[in-house]
């Protein structure tokens, strides 16, 4: 069988198009016809679709679509355009290196409240030498909201570092050295204990502004959040009035309502929050191509797809 590929992006979405032709290439064994959206021919040739944030319309103009491949794990960008084709089966990418980027993000932004970076990078402006007090690794509680593959992943990580750590999940989820919280109560619990909190749920209508000023004030007080999941989970004025009274001492966001961020956004200029371009976990199509040919080959022998997503649930 012989499909026509058209990568679909807003530039955020995991490499060129180019570089996707040379890993699928490879691992499929074969030359594959992938066509960036802007020259993408005629609309008729396209079987498969590697999509991030696609224009509205774009998927709904291809008639011949067989598959949608997502271009990250998360596929809420897909699910908001009410054109969305509903007889296509939609994956998601399940990389290990984008879960590694992940927590990676999330490690180091933890381990830089942790340890009081900013502090002693002010120390060092002023050029004081001046120890700042400590706070023991098993005396800081980290809090993962959402236990899938990068939250699980991550957990695992900063169990492994030692700190006290828990996650959350919609259902009940089993991993060793890290305490599982799941439902209503559940997430009460994790918000009680969680000196640090670092999202990475998926953005479904439950978990849209589940982050409120009712959240952030069941955190302990000084806690730290991190968010590398979707900025729609938070309320931002919720967010800055909890920075802004002290309460928490500081946020890290990777992603936010609107993107780019607006210039004119408070988050840009607040002495407390750290802003970073959506990168926490760029996809990698060295890492991420594998999984796109598994499928790819599941769906010219009629096997059953790998990382399909339940359009109801959202992910």
């Amino acid at each position: 069988m012989s499909e026509a590929f058209c990568y679909i992006s807003n530039a955020q979405g995991g490499g060129d198009w180019q570089g996707w032709r040379t890993r699928l290439g490879e691992a499929l064994g074969e030359t594959i016809d992938i066509r960036p959206w802007s020259a993408h021919g005629d609309p008729r040739d396209i079987d498969i679709a590697l999509a991030w944030k696609p224009p509205t319309g774009a998927l709904a103009s291809l008639p011949n679509l067989k598959l949608i491949v997502s271009l990250g794990m998360g596929v809420d960008h897909l699910l908001i355009h009410p054109d969305l084709p509903r007889d296509v089966p939609i994956v998601r990418i399940i990389d290990t290196g984008l879960v590694g980027q992940m927590s990676e993000y999330a490690i180091f932004w933890a381990l830089h409240h942790h340890r009081d970076i900013d502090g002693y990078m002010e120390l060092q402006r002023r050029k004081q030498w001046e120890e700042i007090p400590f706070t023991d690794t098993a005396l800081r509680r980290v809090g993962i909201l959402g236990l899938g593959e990068i939250g699980s992943d991550t957990a695992r990580k900063f169990a492994m570092l030692g700190f006290p750590t828990a996650g959350w999940s919609r259902t009940p989820r089993r991993i060793d050295g890290v305490e599982c919280l799941h439902g209503a109560d559940g997430l009460q619990a994790l918000l009680a204990r969680s000196d640090i909190l670092i999202d990475v749920l998926p953005m479904t209508p439950q978990t849209a502004n589940l982050l409120d000023a009712r959240a952030f004030a069941r955190l302990p007080k000084g806690a730290y959040f991190i968010n590398m999941a979707r900025g729609g989970h938070v309320v931002d004025a919720d967010l800055l009035a909890a920075l802004d009274s002290g309460h928490l001492a500081g946020a890290t966001l990777d992603v936010f309502h609107v993107e780019p961020l607006p210039t004119d956004h408070p988050y840009w200029t607040h002495p407390k929050v750290r802003v970073t371009p959506h990168v926490a976990g760029p996809t990698n199509p060295r890492t991420a191509a594998a999984s796109v040919a598994d499928n790819i080959r599941r769906l010219r022998t009629g096997q059953p797809l790998i990382n399909l997503i339940d359009r109801t649930a959202g992910y």
